[in-house]
């Protein structure tokens, strides 16, 4: 069986129809990146967080 590398799908062509016609909502997106993802990882709150965490029981419905 073949592999047509033109094909481009129904859902690709319309976001790139749609960011063709809305230019501004790329730039939104990498200014909003940082809301979420390029941030400073607080490495000592991480770990503290972790050892911190209680150990959960096998089955946790059983009463003690």
């Amino acid at each position: 069986m073949a592999i047509d590398r033109n094909y481009v799908s129904d859902f690709t062509q319309f976001i790139n129809g749609f960011l063709d016609q809305n230019p501004e909502v790329k730039e939104q997106q990498k200014a909003n990146r940082g809301t979420w993802w390029d941030r400073e990882i607080d490495r000592d709150l991480y770990k503290r967080f972790e050892e911190s965490r209680v150990k959960q029981k096998p089955y946790v419905y059983q009463a003690d």
